[in-house]
């Protein structure tokens, strides 16, 4: 009886499967070979690659337009990068390769806005929707991109004082698009009822109507709306996105101007072999429910933006090690010891529970144990040991003799882990961030790599303290 690691792996899920396959029992990464770029640049290693964000925008926008059509839906659909899920250039310079916007969160994202306009990677023509609590430095910023001519700057208003500070700080008699955030209410489990952002759903009509309608300065042009839990088939998502379409219907009613409906992020991404999500089901659920809101109100149909961040780079990402040892604790506990640490490099794994796809990249052949995986920091929250489809972990066995270390990689993981583990900064017990290599392919197909950042160095890190 063939009791492997590759026969757990085929036997519990569809495999091989999208970006995974193995070929002489080393794991494959959207046609990379993960031992050849290991041999070449070592582990603990970062790796991004570029073709699979440029895919994702377009399978993305392909779904929504098709369910356009079919539903014979009146409104346009636009897709936005939220900056916020990785702001690194090289992620930015493949965004705009496939014709998209961009949403902020802050003022330093506004900082790239410049910049990428400098490097003309942008024109002044792109849609910037500016979200988030608004400091008077974001405010600044988002007031002089619209004194600079940059022409569809949105800001998203967070509270009712926000807009008269564009009124105090716009030039001249330009007028001063926006939007207004819906304070959606949370899930039942949450500990409390109604999102700190936003306003509320009963007073925003009344606030337009008293305090912006008659200020031929303002031209309000969307309502935003924002799940935390993301889009998914739960009765609390489309009773959440009902309510905002209504409130869209009665404000639509008093406000011509207001042609948008911005539908927030949320599009999940496969943390594991097992996800299942009906895309082409979802988007063409939420236009047919906007459609016949609309309807009923008797109003025409919106324009849909959507803020994706994880979906557009975070399955780009993955994260290597290797097995530096094994530890048996206990009659039960056997630990795998790697070369880094999760706190460092994955902090999701330890900060919120999140789960990655875990594989092992060579020595599929193996018979298996269930292991727990240790970083190599002093604190015990540095480990991972259970996966999102069973609460334990599998790889391959290592032996005495073993030649070649056991390689694992941690897979879709390129939004949010470098900017929430102080990319560049201190790192827990001053284990240093890995290298990173970018990954791209050229004209002919052929993988391309190149080393964006080195593994940090002591004398960086000293610096940063004082030393």
């Amino acid at each position: 009886m063939k009791n492997t690691y590759r026969d757990l792996i085929e036997q519990t899920f569809y495999f091989p499967q999208e970006g995974f396959e193995v070929i002489d029992n080393q794991l494959h990464f959207y046609g990379i070979d993960l031992m050849e770029i290991i041999k070449q640049y070592g582990t603990p290693l970062k790796i991004s690659y570029l073709p699979k964000i440029g895919s994702q925008i377009k399978k993305a926008k392909r779904i929504f337009n098709v369910a356009i059509a079919k539903a014979d839906y009146k409104g346009s659909y636009t897709y936005c990068y939220c900056t916020k899920s990785s702001h690194f250039s090289f992620v930015l310079d493949e965004v705009l390769k496939n014709e998209v916007h961009l949403e902020t969160s802050s003022a330093y994202d506004i900082q790239i806005i410049r910049s990428l306009y400098a490097a003309k990677k942008l024109d002044k023509s792109i849609t910037i929707i500016c979200n988030g609590f608004k400091r008077d430095q974001y405010i600044q910023y988002i007031c002089d991109l619209i004194n600079d001519g940059f022409e569809n700057v949105i800001p998203v208003l967070d509270n009712m004082n926000e807009l008269e500070q564009y009124e105090k700080r716009v030039k001249g008699r330009r007028k001063v698009k926006f939007g207004i955030r819906i304070a959606a209410e949370e899930e039942p489990n949450f500990e409390f009822y109604t999102s700190r952002l936003g306003i509320r759903y009963d007073e925003i009509k009344d606030y337009y109507v008293k305090s912006i309608k008659k200020n031929k300065r303002f031209q309000l042009k969307m309502l935003h709306f924002f799940i935390n839990t993301g889009i998914k088939d739960t009765a609390y998502y489309w009773s959440e996105l009902n309510k905002c379409v209504n409130v869209y219907g009665e404000l639509k009613k008093v406000c011509p101007t207001l042609d948008s409906l911005d539908i927030g992020g949320g599009w999940p991404i496969r943390h594991s072999l097992g996800f299942e999500y009906d895309y082409e089901y979802m988007a063409e659920q939420i236009i047919k429910s906007i459609q016949s809101a609309c309807k009923t109100q008797g109003v025409d149909e919106p324009n849909i933006y959507s803020e994706f961040g994880s979906f557009t780079v975070a399955e780009s990402g993955a994260t290597l090690y290797s097995v530096v040892d094994k530890k048996q604790q206990n009659d039960s506990e056997l630990w795998y010891m790697i070369d880094s640490s999760f706190i460092t490099t994955l902090p999701d794994t330890w900060g919120i529970k999140q789960k990655f796809i875990l594989l092992a990249i060579n020595q599929w052949e193996r018979d298996y144990d269930r292991v727990n995986i240790g970083g190599i920091t002093c604190d015990s929250d540095d480990y991972y040991n259970n996966e999102s489809h069973v609460n334990q972990v599998y790889l391959p066995r290592i032996r005495e003799d073993d030649k070649e270390p056991l390689y694992m990689g941690f897979f879709h993981t390129g939004a949010y882990q470098e900017s929430i583990g102080g990319y560049g900064g201190i790192q827990h017990c001053l284990i240093p961030a890995p290298k990173h290599v970018i990954i791209d392919r050229d004209q002919d197909g052929e993988i391309v790599t190149r080393l964006f950042a080195k593994e940090q160095s002591a004398k960086s890190m000293l610096k940063i303290l004082g030393y």
